[in-house]
């Protein structure tokens, strides 16, 4: 069985609904999955858009949300995480707003990218505090069983 990410909210290499974004009440999508590799312990997430600032000529990759220590027994995330919670045991690093949770897409020029990547990990990642994405990539450094991807399409005013 494939590990495979998908959102109620918006289909793969679609376009995520304004609600989701700065446009409307940035409320993070619900996220579900499905075939976690046997022996995986716990899942992180990164959200991120390499298309910043501009995708004609993208100068860095924005991070907007990264958890972690997600249980294995989990199938998902609801949506609206800051009103909903996220389940028992997750923890969250920092977004590029320099904020734990998440922070939901608002391009200042074109359509963005926007990719939802979910980790298997084969451990329990000790407290990182509130790690950036690097630091987070590096401590899975050598756990990583599968990763399963969800991208979506974010312009202003669309």
């Amino acid at each position: 069985m494939s590990f495979i990410l998908t959102s109620p909210d918006f289909a793969d290499r679609g376009k995520i609904p304004a609600a989701h974004t700065c446009e409307g009440a940035d409320r993070s999508p619900a996220l579900n999955w499905s075939g976690a590799p046997a022996g995986t312990k716990s899942l992180a997430l990164i959200v991120d858009d390499p298309d910043a600032p501009d995708p004609r000529a993208p100068k860095m990759t924005w991070v907007h949300w990264v958890l972690y220590n997600i249980p294995a027994s989990a199938s998902g995330i609801p949506g609206d995480e800051a009103r909903h919670g996220l389940p028992a045991g997750t923890l969250g690093g920092l977004n590029d707003w320099q904020r734990t949770g998440y922070g939901g897409p608002c391009p200042p020029i074109g359509q963005h990218r926007y990719f939802h990547k979910l980790y298997a990990l084969d451990t329990v990642l000790p407290d990182l505090g509130r790690p950036t994405k690097a630091r987070l990539l590096e401590a899975m450094e050598g756990h990583v069983l599968a990763e399963a991807q969800l991208v979506g399409h974010y312009q202003k005013g669309r």
